[in-house]
């Protein structure tokens, strides 16, 4: 059993890891890459690989898997095309620390969502935690002047990364009800958002990476937060519950933080307080304030990367 939650930790831990890195190598690679072709060529790269995956680790009835076409498609569109254009155009504008921390309030939004569209309660620690986080993302969307909201001053990718937790939001709601293998889930939805993005790629010529910088991006991209931070966190949630797991997801920002000091660039005060309140938060929501509020079992975080 030790040994086993050992495991299950380090694939948390691995899966986060390279989900946090999604940020930092979007960021670089939209310098001279379109988020159209970032988001097509990851997923197309990506479905054959995690059909195979879902094929030999769950084993599901694919019969049974397409009977759910209708939500899995709205699955596919909010959460495979519509975030990650989102998250790869905002990465455009804005920094990659600013993003992991905007999408680290991804989990009290949903609290939120499920208690307006679901009916779902909590508690006032799970309200205390939904305010901390808030403010937490209003300090790093202001740079700690708050009284920038009133002027309508922020960064056009912080608006969008809005717009992509709010999307992924819908996209946890909808998930959560579904009632299909994790894996399996993910390698319809990805090969669906393959064929939708084909006739727009093909309209916006989109090309296959023409130089090493931009092929060793997408390489990354494919690999790791398409493929291994997936296959690794449904290993893990063979043992683990979906509500211990979920936490490891505010190790996102931490990462991300760690590999942008490592590149040469500086953590602002405000991004470090702004970082501190939006995990606190999210822990008061999570744990305390939301005891029956599960985890799904795909990522919630954008990203999930």
């Amino acid at each position: 059993m030790y040994i086993q939650a050992v495991k299950a930790s380090l694939y948390l831990v691995l899966a986060t890891l390279f989900w946090s890195g999604n940020f930092v190598v979007g960021q670089a690679a939209v310098a001279s890459m379109t988020p159209l072709d970032l988001t097509f060529w990851r997923w197309a790269l990506a479905a054959v690989p995690l059909l195979l995956l879902a094929h030999f680790i769950e084993k599901p009835d694919w019969r049974a898997v397409l009977r759910r076409w209708p939500a899995l498609l709205a699955l596919s569109v909010l959460g495979m095309s519509g975030y990650t254009l989102l998250l790869y155009s905002a990465l455009g504008y804005t920094s990659a620390m600013n993003a992991s921390l905007i999408t680290a309030a991804n989990p009290a939004l949903i609290v939120v969502m499920a208690i307006v569209l679901l009916g779902e309660r909590t508690t006032g620690l799970g309200w205390l935690g939904i305010c901390l986080g808030l403010l937490g993302v209003l300090l790093v969307l202001t740079q700690g002047e708050l009284a920038r909201l009133f002027s309508l001053s922020i960064n056009t990718g912080e608006l969008m990364m809005i717009g992509a937790i709010i999307v992924w939001g819908f996209y946890t709601i909808i998930a959560r009800r579904l009632k299909v293998p994790a894996i399996s889930a993910t390698a319809v939805q990805v090969v669906i958002a393959t064929v939708m993005l084909a006739p727009l790629a093909l309209a916006m010529n989109v090309q296959f990476p023409d130089t090493a910088a931009e092929g060793w991006s997408l390489a990354y991209i494919a690999l790791f937060p398409s493929l291994g931070s997936y296959l690794l966190w449904n290993l893990a949630l063979k043992t683990t519950p979906p509500g211990t797991a979920g936490n490891y997801l505010n190790l996102m920002v931490v990462f991300t933080a760690i590999i942008t000091v490592l590149l040469g660039t500086p953590l602002t005060l405000v991004q470090i307080v702004g970082g501190l309140m939006v995990i606190g938060g999210v822990l008061l929501t999570g744990i305390k304030g939301q005891p029956r509020l599960a985890v799904p079992a795909a990522p919630t975080a954008g990203g999930a990367g």
